[in-house]
């Protein structure tokens, strides 16, 4: 597999404070990589750092062998952080099509009509996104981030909020955007649904790789004991 991210001694400093120092990973295209770690950990900033919504204090980055932020790396990404980026005050369709206009997209309404539906919300499209539910607002969220049909999807916390109908919906989701190739880094918390997913198990603490195993390799269970050892204070 051609190598898609390759991270070498990457820090970001926030003034005396360490976010991220000497992390390094190198992830190949089309793999699902589940990242752990606790609040503060450093996962957020490694994941705008990749989006290139943040810059390195040092070490280097690249994405498709370009720098973070630039064209050939923006082409590829899909985002989607906590905040989910939409206009509450403006229907499905009009966010949508406003962020097509922004990406430079040829999108029908029709078109995103159907990726609305797609993400769940059929019959929706035209209500104000203020109406919506967290969940409901996390879905379009999802069809907004992935609008320019992106090879690498970069997820910060996605089921965070959602009810179980939203989440059985969006790991339905990522398994399909798996089946089709796609790239999937997804910061999380929960070890049973990255245990599920991921095809590889990633956790940071202190701003380091402390753990990277391939899913195969360890049991729920073991992983779960081992996570834990990993992040309990001392």
């Amino acid at each position: 597999m051609s190598v898609l991210i390759e991270v070498n001694g990457l820090a970001k400093y926030f003034g005396r404070f360490s976010a991220l120092r000497e992390l390094h990973i190198t992830i190949p295209q089309g793999q699902y990589v589940a990242l752990f770690g606790r609040n503060g950990a450093g996962k957020t900033t490694f994941l705008r750092i990749l989006a290139g919504l943040s810059r390195p204090s040092a070490g280097i980055v690249k994405i498709r062998s370009s720098k973070p932020g630039s064209e050939r790396a923006r082409e590829v990404i899909g985002y989607l952080s906590h905040n989910t980026a939409l206009y509450l005050d403006l229907t499905a369709l009009e966010n949508l099509r406003f962020y097509a206009r922004l990406l430079d997209l040829s999108c029908s309404n029709s078109d995103l009509e159907e990726r609305i539906a797609r993400v769940g919300l059929a019959g929706r499209a035209r209500e104000p996104v203020r109406n919506y539910s967290r969940g409901m607002q996390q879905r379009l969220a999802i069809a907004r981030a992935f609008l320019h049909d992106p090879d690498l999807l970069l997820l910060d916390e996605p089921f965070t909020g959602l009810d179980q109908e939203g989440t059985e919906f969006l790991k339905g989701y990522l398994s399909e955007a798996r089946t089709q190739g796609k790239t999937c880094l997804v910061a999380i918390h929960d070890p049973v649904i990255g245990h599920a997913l991921a095809d590889r198990l990633v956790v940071i603490e202190k701003g380091v790789v402390a753990l990277d195993l391939a899913r195969q390799a360890i049991s729920l269970d073991e992983f779960r004991d081992l996570y834990r050892s990993l992040t309990e204070e001392p």
